[in-house]
């Protein structure tokens, strides 16, 4: 008679790190049942048991992303550098988690593509995320503002959109398969309006 349940080694810390690492690989619709339990070892009963259902697996792992690998490139925003410098090592901690995992991007960005009603609170999660990470780059320039990095009337509001979308860009060239030379190629033109 086959084992039912979770494993008696069963550590949720690891399995969320794999559970992670699917969703990042395949995205939230990609991402099937059959792939998540074989990820973490598990029957669909031990699954649900764990995590709830797909949608609170999902969102515990993008917290669990943000927390780890995506905060690394955030932590430039925060540093004691120039807005220039920030902003390069920004992107290039971009670039660095993008093609971290096998080209698979960024998953705040790739995570849910489509608007399906069957994803909308995973895509909520995801938005709530990236509009963190808007306001992050807002309050960074805020401060450019401030210090005289950047001029009185230049508007924080435009240049957050736009280096999030360089991020943006950056995430989705990654999964075309751009090179590490080609998606650093992007950050020169990027910074040029920053002195």
């Amino acid at each position: 008679m086959a084992a039912r349940g979770r494993p008696r080694s069963f550590d949720r810390d690891v399995a969320l790190h794999r559970l992670m690492k699917v969703f990042w690989a395949k995205g939230y619709d990609g991402a099937q049942l059959t792939e998540l339990t074989a990820a973490i070892g598990v029957t669909p009963p031990s699954f649900y048991a764990a995590f709830g259902s797909k949608d609170a697996a999902f969102r515990e792992a993008v917290d669990l992303y943000i927390a780890t690998i995506g905060s690394v490139p955030m932590r430039a925003l925060e540093e004691p550098v120039s807005l220039r410098a920030a902003l390069k090592d920004l992107l290039e901690g971009s670039i660095d988690v993008a093609l971290s995992n096998g080209s698979a991007g960024c998953l705040l960005i790739l995570g849910v593509v489509n608007d399906l009603p069957g994803n909308a609170t995973a895509r909520g999660h995801l938005l709530d995320a990236r509009r963190k990470t808007v306001a992050l780059l807002k309050s960074r320039l805020a401060r450019a503002i401030v210090a005289g990095e950047l001029p009185p009337d230049a508007d924080a509001d435009q240049l957050a959109a736009f280096y999030h979308g360089i991020m943006q860009a950056i995430s989705f060239q990654a999964r075309d398969g751009a090179s590490r030379d080609k998606l650093q190629a992007l950050i020169p033109p990027a910074l040029a309006p920053i002195t």
